[in-house]
């Protein structure tokens, strides 16, 4: 388990994040991660484990990182999951992207915005006009910034994470931090 200490989050962060837990959480966990990526799919599940096993400890940021020149449909899922959150539901399409990962196109995008309330004519417009490009772009510079080169990518209280991504690994760092 190893930290970069040359790497720290280039943009703290802030009410502006997709955040689940709280605010005074003792750990805080930032991972910058792309719809397509299967890496983040396993991650995925990894990181509802970890928050369930430490609750109000245990505060998880998500960003966008699309890695466009492998990942055909990354960067819309990312647009998708920002245009829900225009109807306060970003984490319901987070999730339902990576519960749904295999058939993730841009007709299924579509119906998972259906699935969870979204109108589907301004959805599409949404989506079709880029509405949401910048802030998947900012995303993505964030970690640029901040060493990112490919997803998952975590930081914990800040500083970036190089070692494994598995359950066990993460569950001993953050009690460690814990403990601090």
């Amino acid at each position: 388990m190893t930290f970069d200490k040359s790497y720290i989050l280039s943009r703290p962060v802030s009410s502006s994040d997709h955040a689940q837990g709280s605010t005074n959480a003792k750990v805080t966990l930032v991972e910058y991660g792309d719809y397509q990526c299967p890496y983040c799919a396993q991650a995925f599940y990894v990181v509802k484990k970890l928050q369930e096993d430490f609750g109000d400890n245990l505060q998880f940021v998500f960003r966008n990182f699309p890695l466009t020149q492998i990942h055909r449909y990354a960067f819309k899922a990312a647009q998708a999951t920002e245009i829900a959150d225009d109807y306060g539901k970003f984490w319901q399409m987070h999730d339902t992207i990576y519960n749904n990962q295999n058939l993730l196109n841009d007709e299924e995008l579509l119906v998972f915005a259906e699935n969870i309330g979204i109108d589907a004519q301004a959805f599409t417009a949404k989506l079709n006009n880029n509405e949401k490009q910048q802030r998947v772009q900012d995303d993505f510079d964030s970690g640029v910034k901040s060493g990112v080169q490919g997803t998952p990518t975590f930081f914990i209280n800040n500083e970036k994470y190089g070692g494994p991504t598995d359950y066990e690994s993460l569950k001993i760092l953050l009690e460690k931090h814990l403990n601090q």
